[in-house]
């Protein structure tokens, strides 16, 4: 075997360096440290995409059904998140988050989360009228949920950490380097790099808003399809930072996978409003117009996504019309806070929801993985992913563990 081919054999390559890429890629060379494990981003950055741009929310793991992997992850990922940030000297703020109820329905629901929060064993308060008075003197609702848990963290650092420990401890970061084809044979995985070919023992994807794109390559059976939501954010201007005390949530409605429109305490000390979910026409489309006409033609050839549109089109028809229209968004606001104004809602930058839709339109609310007999895929990772990394990193490897011994 000449040197060229045997400098580009690996023992495992990793794709796609988000934050569940990195601690995955990370938490490998900690369990085989003699391996060779290459990581690869198409991006100039890690972190670029649903990790570069969300809440920043440490969350607690309010909303997820007992025993439900996010249940898990979330709890057990809340603590490994706070732990690596106290290792790494990385700041966080464990400010605490407040469910508010504005309505006899939403406090309804919120009653039921208070019954599923002890179910999965946090800790959670119930407060009246006055007691959220006396937390949140700007915040309106007839009741509301404190989770004392609940913090604020950067991601973008956490992940720009987990490169570096990767790298010192002898892992390969290829930044710039876009994933063109897989073929994976009996003996090992064939993958194309821009313009080069490496080979791997065995693989995993961790390519969020393109995973189903990457088990396509392999013709791994797919019954789902990636359909991208925007979350629009503003940000408060400067006078308002001290608007909040805790981060502020609405009551959610159980049936969909969005938290609603809330009021985020940033690290940087800013406060954000958002997001709201606006159908995608762009997978990776940050900006305010965006339209990718192969994302649109594979969506539209998808019959989960009309069956989707069909299942919830009064919610997608307010959300887009919020979207465009200020004043309904800020309605969205007003309902708990009525000190923000129209000028208060100042521009900043919008995220991608990676979501994962079935053939017959359902959404996937859980973590969603598939595989063939060298790789292994991560499929669908909606929130809390980044609070829950650590965690879906040792689950990957445990799964990847169980290919090694069976292969």
């Amino acid at each position: 075997m000449s040197e060229a081919l045997k400098s580009s054999i690996y023992d495992i390559v990793v794709i796609g360096a988000g934050i569940v890429g990195l601690s995955t890629a990370w938490q490998l060379l900690q369990r085989y440290p003699k391996y060779r494990i290459l990581l690869v981003e198409k991006e100039l950055e890690v972190g670029m995409h649903q990790t570069g741009h969300n809440s920043g929310v440490i969350h607690a793991g309010v909303y997820y059904a007992p025993g439900s992997l996010k249940a898990d992850f979330c709890q057990r990922g809340a603590k490994a998140t706070k732990a690596f940030c106290l290792q790494h000297g990385i700041e966080f703020n464990q400010c605490g988050k407040l469910l508010v109820a504005t309505n006899a329905l939403e406090k309804e629901r919120m009653e039921a989360l208070y019954l599923r929060c002890q179910e999965n064993g946090l800790e959670v308060h119930q407060l009246d009228q006055n007691q959220l008075k006396e937390r949140e003197p700007n915040v309106k609702g007839v009741a509301a949920l404190f989770v004392p848990s609940t913090g604020i963290v950067s991601y973008q650092k956490i992940c720009q950490k987990l490169a570096e420990l990767f790298v010192q401890k002898g892992g390969e970061l290829r930044l710039n380097t876009e994933v063109q084809n897989l073929d994976e044979s009996h003996e090992r995985v064939a993958i194309t790099l821009n313009n080069d070919v490496v080979h791997t023992s065995y693989l995993v994807s961790c390519g969020g808003l393109m995973a189903d794109r990457l088990t396509k390559m392999l013709n791994i059976p797919t019954d789902f399809q990636i359909i991208p939501f925007r979350g629009e954010y503003y940000q408060l201007p400067a006078k308002h930072n001290h608007l909040v005390n805790h981060l502020i949530y609405p009551i959610p409605d159980p049936d969909l996978p969005f938290l609603g429109v809330h009021l985020t305490r940033m690290i940087d000390g800013s406060v954000t409003v958002g997001p709201n979910a606006v159908q995608g026409w762009k997978r990776e489309g940050y900006g305010r117009i965006n339209i990718d006409l192969r994302d649109v033609f594979d969506m539209v050839r998808f019959p989960g996504f009309w069956k989707l549109l069909m299942n919830h089109w009064r919610t997608g028809l307010m959300e887009t019309k919020n979207s465009w229209y200020k004043p309904g968004y800020l309605a969205q606001v007003r309902k708990y806070c009525d000190l923000v104004s129209l000028d208060d809602l100042q521009a900043y930058p919008a995220g991608i929801r990676a979501q994962a839709v079935m053939n017959d339109g359902s959404l996937v609310h859980d973590f969603l993985f598939s595989q063939s007999a060298r790789t292994l895929h991560v499929c669908n990772a909606p929130s809390p992913a980044a609070t829950s990394a650590f965690p879906i990193g040792a689950y990957i490897i445990d799964k990847l563990d169980e290919q090694m011994t069976s292969v």
